[in-house]
């Protein structure tokens, strides 16, 4: 019991006593998830429980400014279901508050979520300077956000003065123990530092990959009246998008549709709890009854919010084919998944790579999902490409690439950037 006690002391001092500083936020201890592209339109939560979700609207990959096509519809999706949500923008190698205030100013100006929200500044690559970070925050902050700092202990200890920064603004630091799913903090791996307010603990919420995320101090509350998402301080074209899609997840499942149960799902509408070998197996609607549907082959009703369309049509259900994936220059991890139809989270995890932002030309990876999509549905540059070259190689147009991908500027791609076309 002395242990147990001391271990709590500790912990609690490590998270800067927030439970005590700030016992007015109903959000402390709140779980909630991180969103980029590889989460699709709407998104995904972990868990019923889950409270909230910040998302990426694109940021400065180190060479030019770029866009997530996702942000404002996951955004949407997010509200409709009654989250609050939440902004973080890349920010890598950013060096000086002139390219600073480009960036934020085109971003800021596109931000969907309420005044008062969370924009973090995802820091984990490249070149960081202290100054530009302090400024940029400060930037954020003048214009009625709330400003965080996003990455890991390890990086940002090594490339910036931390302590200036987290004496002054509020941290979001990831750390995972592994890539075993992980549904709950585990605080032997908490990152240690003053005025860290979200702790990131998984990028394997879930089986197949997601980012788990707690709220420490109440800072996911911020922007919300009483901590409800369905009543922003601030009305956004995104919001108003979001109230009209209530329910959105569940809007279109058919008889004949194939789906999945979802890993929020606990239980059956007969208040029978749901296995987790029917989670993530794919089933055919049989039947369907006001917003219930029945699978064949589980033979219970459940919610068309707790299944997830997988393919509008009769086919079977997909299986799963091994594969092995020679890496090829300038890719990474997250562009090979797109690739075969997963997570840069499952890559890891079955390669056993214990840091998967470092993998090498030639190197082979097991990959396991469908068959490959890339030259039907995705095209990731290379260098030297362009999009007209690409637009040819694949049989489209500049026009088409530009509208599916959300390119505000034509003559700015990137080698490892993921096309749909």
């Amino acid at each position: 019991m002395k242990k147990l006690k001391k271990t709590v002391a500790v912990l609690a001092i490590g998270l800067g006593l927030f439970a005590y500083a700030n016992p007015a936020f109903a959000a402390v201890g709140d779980q909630g998830v991180d969103w980029a592209v590889y989460q699709g339109n709407q998104g995904q939560f972990g868990y019923a429980h889950d409270k909230f979700s910040i998302s990426q609207i694109g940021g400065y990959n180190g060479v030019g400014i770029y866009w997530q096509s996702t942000y404002a519809s996951q955004v949407q999706s997010s509200i409709a279901q009654g989250k609050r949500a939440h902004t973080y923008i890349w920010y890598q190698s950013v060096t000086n508050t002139t390219l600073a205030k480009n960036i934020l100013d085109t971003m800021l100006a596109q931000v969907q979520t309420p005044k008062g929200s969370i924009v973090a500044l995802d820091v984990e690559d490249g070149v960081a300077n202290t100054d530009v970070i302090l400024w940029s925050l400060q930037y954020i902050k003048d214009r009625g956000y709330t400003p965080l700092l996003y990455g890991y202990k390890h990086f940002l200890t090594n490339n910036l003065d931390l302590k200036r920064i987290s004496d002054k603004f509020g941290l979001w630091l990831g750390e995972y123990p592994d890539y075993n799913v992980t549904p709950v903090p585990n605080y032997n791996y908490f990152p240690s530092w003053d005025n860290i307010q979200i702790f990131q603990f998984t990028s394997t919420y879930v089986a197949g990959g997601l980012d788990g995320n707690i709220d420490l101090s109440g800072v996911t509350d911020n922007g919300y009246k009483n901590g409800n998402a369905t009543k922003p301080v601030t009305e956004t074209p995104a919001i108003d998008a979001g109230k009209e899609a209530d329910k959105v997840k569940g809007s279109a499942k058919e008889v004949g549709m194939t789906v999945k149960v979802n890993f929020s799902a606990n239980n059956y509408s007969t208040g029978e709890a749901i296995p987790q070998w029917v989670k993530g197996t794919s089933y055919q609607i049989i039947e369907k009854s006001g917003d219930k549907v029945l699978l064949d082959g589980i033979m219970s009703w459940l919610s068309v919010y707790d299944v997830e369309t997988l393919d509008a049509s009769t086919a079977a259900p997909a299986t799963n084919v091994s594969q092995t994936h020679i890496v090829q220059y300038g890719e990474n991890l997250s562009t090979i998944a797109v690739k075969y139809g997963t997570t840069w989270q499952e890559l890891a995890r079955i390669n056993a790579l214990s840091n998967p932002n470092i993998i090498y030309q030639g190197q082979s990876l097991n990959v396991v999902g469908g068959q490959s999509v890339a030259k039907s549905s995705y095209c990731v540059v290379e260098y030297g490409d362009t999009l007209s070259g690409i637009a040819a190689q694949f049989g489209t147009t500049v026009e088409s690439l530009i509208s599916a991908n959300g390119i505000s500027n034509p003559d700015l791609i990137y080698a490892g950037q993921v096309l749909n076309f």
